[in-house]
């Protein structure tokens, strides 16, 4: 995937195209990804390990520097006792 999408009417940058024929935003799995900045609107730049994205934090109590499992570019949980 390239380009923008809408997302609750705002554009929102899509990171480049699937890596590994796996998406992180259509596969089944929720992929770990490291909260870098928070926005608003319950949105968050996260670190994917191969660029950033933003994606949805509005389901999660995360901030900088947390762990979230993403799905769908939705933050559906944050990971707990993860040091790097």
């Amino acid at each position: 995937m390239t380009g923008r999408e809408r997302a609750g009417g705002n554009e929102v940058p899509i990171a480049g195209p699937c890596h590994e024929d796996v998406c992180v935003t259509c596969s089944d799995e929720a992929v770990p990804m490291r909260v870098v900045r928070l926005l608003e609107a319950g949105l968050a730049v996260v670190d994917t390990g191969r660029g950033t994205e933003e994606v949805s934090v509005a389901l999660v109590d995360a901030q900088v520097g947390d762990i979230v499992l993403v799905h769908a570019r939705e933050a559906i949980a944050v990971v707990k006792g993860v040091t790097t």
